[in-house]
């Protein structure tokens, strides 16, 4: 299957998802040393690629194939050195499952580009085009959907302190302005992500959890991406790494609140959280 028709499937199955109030699952697949959760076991391609087909066969509905990390404080790398983490990804796990859905996790422009190439149909940017100002305009001319996502500051600085005078209404407000410049280029097909973790206080995620059917009123799919966060494990106090409960929990409210993708890293386990949603919302 070619690039662009790969594509227009894509964007045909997230349609029938958006309308029918199903909830599906993009698998997080980070290929960077310190990842805050996995802590790089999947820095290796041969390890990335068989964590990807197992995601796959898992229940995936897309893999989020990720170089660059976003974790509180982490530093930018080289876009060649990021690419060198992605690229045989990319190519390894399209090689095994050429109809799965591959998406990008990058803010650079010259990255998503080369994956988009390379068989991505979706490109996911933490920082909603502001570290690399010709995202949009490579967005618009690949003709591929875009994760329009709300973080206050950097990876380096967005837990300094952040304060909001109302944590829903600013990433409300943040939507619309973006959404219009997105617009302007002819940028249609938008998955909205409030940003949990990103810049926020615990409180600040909780606000926006519980509100979070407020962001429908832009007719965009919502993503929610709480998978292990500290939002979890801090109000657990635990590790991310036995915050698996407690992600459970809030991937289900957060499909009930209106998310109808849900970012996470064990895909087994938020596979049953879709299936008893959508058996819910069927009666």
């Amino acid at each position: 299957m070619t690039t662009n028709s790969n594509i227009q499937k894509f964007l045909k199955e997230l349609r029938i998802i958006a309308n029918a109030n199903r909830v599906e699952l993009l698998g997080i697949l980070n290929t960077t040393p310190d990842s805050f959760y996995d802590g790089g076991q999947n820095f290796s391609s041969e390890n990335a690629i068989k964590a990807g087909l197992q995601m796959i066969r898992d229940g995936a509905f897309i893999i989020d194939i990720g170089g660059q990390s976003s974790r509180p404080g982490a530093t930018s790398i080289s876009v060649e050195e990021e690419w060198s983490r992605v690229e045989p990804v990319i190519h390894g796990i399209l090689k095994e499952s050429p109809e799965s859905f591959i998406s990008i996790d990058t803010y650079n422009s010259v990255v998503a580009r080369r994956a988009v190439k390379a068989g991505a149909v979706l490109v996911n940017d933490i920082s909603a085009g502001s570290i690399d100002h010709l995202m949009f305009s490579t967005v618009s001319e690949l003709g591929v959907p875009y994760i329009l996502m709300h973080m206050k500051g950097t990876p380096e600085t967005m837990q300094d302190n952040p304060t909001y005078r109302n944590v829903v209404e600013e990433v409300r407000e943040f939507f619309s302005i973006k959404l219009v410049e997105l617009e302007k280029l002819g940028i249609e097909n938008v998955i909205l992500d409030p940003g949990f973790g990103f810049g926020k206080t615990l409180e600040d995620n909780y606000k926006i959890l519980n509100s979070l059917n407020a962001f429908k009123e832009f007719e965009k799919p919502i993503m929610s991406g709480i998978s292990r966060k500290s939002m979890i494990y801090k109000a657990l106090e635990c590790e991310a790494s036995h915050a698996l409960n407690g992600t459970t929990a809030l991937n289900m409210i957060s499909a009930v609140n209106g998310a109808c993708l849900l970012r996470v890293h064990d895909i087994a386990e938020a596979r049953e959280v879709s299936i008893l949603h959508n058996h819910l919302c069927n009666q």
